[in-house]
């Protein structure tokens, strides 16, 4: 961040601060209409500066943040971290979001695949084969 733009792209920068693995997942995501920059749906190619509010809809999280800094290269996870600051509302919001999902969370999530060999040996001795 020493040699920070003055502006960067909107797809840029959301893969730069860790919110999409890719610029061509981030790209979608603002295509579809999940990215809106001061309430307003934005193109990829959007420029974008420190003090910009951006609303990212990822599944059903979503996140209401502020850039602080713009990085042209992608960083650590520490670094990506202080390219923004989330309100308070939204980060209380996804917290409460997560403790519902773990509270309610279907027994069959768990499974996954075949059984194996020792989930195989308690089914046989449950059902007495």
């Amino acid at each position: 961040m020493a040699s920070e733009p003055a502006t960067m792209r909107v797809d840029k920068w959301l893969w730069a601060a860790r919110f999409f693995k890719t610029r061509s997942l981030a790209l979608a995501a603002i295509e579809n209409g999940r990215v809106r920059l001061d309430g307003q749906r934005v193109k990829p190619s959007r420029e974008v500066r420190p003090g910009d509010r951006l609303a990212i809809r990822i599944g059903e999280h979503e996140w209401v943040l502020t850039i602080r800094g713009l990085a042209m290269q992608r960083g650590p996870a520490a670094v990506a971290q202080q390219l923004y600051e989330e309100d308070a509302d939204s980060h209380a919001r996804r917290q409460q979001q997560l403790r519902e999902r773990k509270l309610n969370a279907a027994p069959e999530a768990g499974i996954r695949g075949r059984p194996t060999k020792r989930d195989r040996r308690l089914i046989h001795r449950f059902t007495g084969e």
